[in-house]
């Protein structure tokens, strides 16, 4: 889908499925959601600009992501999306940002461009320029990074407290539960923070490399965002990187405490396997069918049986017992 936003009469325009050339050269900014051949054709035609393809997104070499052609920056990353339905992942996204406009080539929607729309209805300032739009749609995605930390932050500190607080007064079932849930939170919370810090990554590249473009790419009124958008994004990789240190620590806390439980489970099985093994043992030369057996005579041959194999499993659990092993 094609849609273009150009700012009339102060007002934002907001259309879809344009194809005339004329108001394609007049947007401010054409986001283009899963293109067809035809919608890519008539951006390039009417701006002649080449369009990357889904093909050219997804190459992992920084010269095929950040480069400049003419006077236009083409830059790629790959943008966490789908954290509010859990069915989270990372889509390329290019930006195309010529003097006149922004091009945005797209096949997912990370929840900051809805937002970033909405507040541009708001304020149609936001796409004065397509500079001036490229910095704050940015703005909204590390925005939106921030909220995502922090959530990610809740999750570890909820699972934290399941782990260390809740666990020693729980019952074992329970116990159990509270692990397993705090195991999967801890693989969902690893799996997201690493893919925010992968957008965080690409978002630092394309910094560094519109920095370096600036007198062609940014007006000298917007370029004090640049600026502040780095801090915030280097800010984000140091928090992001204590949140990877800390998922690691709990994890490895939960596999700890799973080792011991395992671990309890076993020895009790290995007491239980040694107290019975001399009540077995009597009972296996008693059933023996020898025919000289001078106890299988006595009146109370049966009862001292009974009396000795108890007694030879008492005495070992008490024994444990007594050592602290049970």
């Amino acid at each position: 889908m094609l849609t273009t936003y150009t700012v009339e009469n102060g007002h934002l325009a907001v259309r879809d499925h344009v194809r005339d050339p004329d108001a394609l050269r007049r947007a401010v900014w054409i986001d283009l959601l899963q293109p067809s051949l035809e919608e890519e054709h008539a951006v390039q035609a009417a701006l002649g600009i080449e369009v990357p393809t889904r093909e050219e997104m997804q190459e992992v070499e920084s010269s095929s992501r950040l480069y400049r052609e003419e006077d236009s920056l083409v830059l790629t990353a790959n943008f966490l999306h789908g954290t509010e339905s859990g069915n989270f992942g990372s889509t390329p996204i290019s930006f195309v940002l010529t003097p006149a406009a922004l091009i945005t080539v797209r096949y997912a929607t990370p929840k900051a461009f809805p937002v970033f729309t909405a507040r541009c209805q708001k304020t149609p300032a936001l796409v004065s320029s397509a500079d001036a739009v490229m910095l704050h749609l940015f703005e909204q995605i590390v925005d939106r990074l921030a909220d995502i930390l922090e959530r990610i932050s809740s999750d570890m500190d909820r699972a934290s407290h399941n782990i260390f607080q809740r666990g020693a007064e729980d019952p074992a079932t329970k116990r159990d539960r509270n692990l397993k849930e705090a195991l999967l939170t801890l693989g969902q919370v690893g799996e997201v923070t690493t893919r925010a810090s992968e957008t965080l990554l690409g978002l630092n590249r394309i910094f560094t490399f519109v920095s370096a473009e600036k007198a062609m790419a940014v007006r000298k009124e917007n370029q004090g965002t640049i600026k502040t958008l780095v801090r915030d994004v280097r800010s984000l990789v140091e928090y992001a990187n204590f949140l990877n240190s800390k998922a690691t620590f709990l994890l490895d806390a939960v596999l700890g405490i799973i080792n011991v439980e395992q671990t309890n489970i076993i020895k009790t099985f290995t007491v239980v396997s040694v107290a019975l093994m001399p009540p077995t043992l009597i009972a296996s030369i008693y059933g023996m069918n020898f025919q000289h057996m001078p106890e299988l005579e006595w009146s109370f041959g049966y009862p001292m049986a009974l009396i000795l194999m108890v007694a030879t499993a008492v005495l070992p659990i008490w024994f444990f017992k007594k050592r602290g092993l049970l």
